[in-house]
């Protein structure tokens, strides 16, 4: 059903994105295992639970969130969702999250760690699907901000 929704959505928006099924990309490991990638290639999406609103923060995979330039960027601590409120405010499991066909609004988040890489694998609404994305799209088929909150 996620994936049919991540369909769904680059259809509506006009968008010919490959999505790639594969035996499990839950993990960024697995992920660029089976991509014959390197793990920074793979966008990691993540949502945190905000005071008031959720986000998601898109990452290269072999980085990690730098608590410090969270605070400071978001003016708050990071607090990960759990896996029922990712899947409740997504629409995907973890393991299968991506800022595409989302089953609720939220706000987006690119780090500036994907702008090493000239494409990026992101998940594609399951822990089997990876979509094959240029960097210099991501924004533009999901509008976000830039920002730098990783190590």
């Amino acid at each position: 059903m996620s994936v049919e929704a991540v369909k769904e959505f680059f259809k509506e928006k006009g968008y010919d994105i490959k999505i790639k099924i594969f035996e499990d990309t839950s993990t960024v490991e697995k992920a660029a295992e089976s991509l014959g990638v390197t793990p920074g290639e793979i966008a990691k999406s993540m949502l945190f639970r905000l005071k008031d609103k959720y986000i998601m923060i898109i990452t290269a995979g072999d980085k990690k969130i730098h608590n410090r330039k969270f605070k400071e960027t978001f003016k708050t601590k990071a607090k990960m969702a759990s896996p029922e409120e990712v899947l409740e405010v997504t629409g995907h499991p973890v393991g299968g999250v991506c800022p595409y066909g989302l089953k609720n609004p939220v706000e987006v988040y690119y780090d500036v760690s994907l702008k090493n890489y000239e494409v990026v694998y992101p998940a594609a609404g399951d822990v089997n699907a990876a979509a094959i994305i240029k960097v210099e799209d991501l924004d533009k088929i999901v509008e976000g901000k830039w920002v730098d909150v990783c190590q």
